[in-house]
């Protein structure tokens, strides 16, 4: 099983995590509650330069149109990205956040 590398809010809180996926392991915490953890006590994706989505995209050797499919969204969104007039958010966000960290592949 391959383990990553999680960013926390806070000591406190990486803690109360760790806890947490113990008492999940044993079957004392259900999923869903896990999933609160989570959200609560891992770091959310910060934004994203438009450097930093040309670069994601051209990594992948996608058009703008074909990284657009990918995502989801319309061609003229992503220029805009990479313009920087307008920012991602959402779960826009989350994937290119998925697609810098573990290629476009992770979101395809």
């Amino acid at each position: 099983m391959k383990t990553t590398k999680r960013k926390y809010r806070s000591n406190p809180l990486r803690s109360l995590h760790l806890a947490a996926k113990d008492i999940h392991a044993i079957g004392a915490l259900d999923k869903t509650t896990m999933r609160q953890f989570d959200v609560a006590c891992l770091t959310p994706v910060g934004q994203i330069k438009p450097q930093a989505i040309r670069r994601i995209r051209a990594n992948a050797r996608m058009s703008q149109a074909i990284f657009a499919l990918a995502l989801n969204v319309t061609t003229s969104l992503v220029s805009q990205w990479e313009r920087g007039e307008k920012k991602p958010s959402g779960p826009s966000l989350k994937l290119l956040a998925l697609a810098d960290k573990k290629g476009i592949q992770a979101i395809l």
